[in-house]
């Protein structure tokens, strides 16, 4: 497996997937549960992402050529989404919806947090970039690392506080932005 090609896919879906955003989102969801039941919760969530991002490593691609959809179209497109995302992580924008999760809390964990459009354009685009095996293990990888942070997250809140992960979320928007810059910029670059 080529180094480069994996921490460059490793760093991109840890990025977007951005587990230090996620963590405040998850405790605010799961803030009156038991911790038992916070963890059982984490694990359906991590579990529907891999399901969900698994399909579209494997079939994604085909999709796009159903669709007749270029990949030149899709990196420009995905490096929009991406860098409005990356503008609203920055910019402190939310656009949470009213909605109560009493019973389970793995759709909006799931999706569209961890496995979002954001999330899915990037495996895509890598899958083509690199094939399969070394996104697929990156993204893997990205998922036992947000796992670990909802299954810790009473811990990792009371330790970086929530000043420090608005800190790192705010740093991860800005990477993302310029990761969504340089997306758009390689697919017009080898356009000419």
């Amino acid at each position: 497996m080529d180094l480069s090609a994996f921490m460059h896919s490793f760093v991109t879906l840890l990025v977007i997937m951005d587990p230090f955003g996620g963590l405040p989102v998850f405790m605010t969801l799961t803030k009156d549960y038991s911790p038992e039941r916070q963890q059982k919760s984490a694990h359906r969530a991590i579990r529907v992402s891999f399901l969900l991002l698994t399909v579209f490593v494997f079939v994604g691609k085909g999709v796009l050529d159903f669709f007749s959809i270029s990949l030149f179209s899709f990196q420009v497109g995905g490096g929009l989404i991406l860098l409005i995302i990356g503008l609203m992580y920055v910019l402190n924008i939310n656009q949470h919806e009213d909605v109560n999760y009493e019973k389970d809390i793995v759709v909006p964990m799931a999706t569209p947090l961890i496995a979002g459009p954001g999330a899915i354009t990037a495996i895509i685009l890598l899958v083509a970039q690199y094939g399969i095996l070394v996104p697929y293990v990156a993204m893997i990888a990205n998922l036992v690392i947000f796992w670990v942070a909802m299954y810790y997250a009473r811990h990792i809140n009371k330790a970086l506080g929530e000043q420090g992960l608005e800190i790192m979320s705010r740093i991860m928007g800005l990477l993302l932005v310029a990761l969504a810059i340089e997306m758009i910029r390689t697919a017009w670059m080898e356009l000419l």
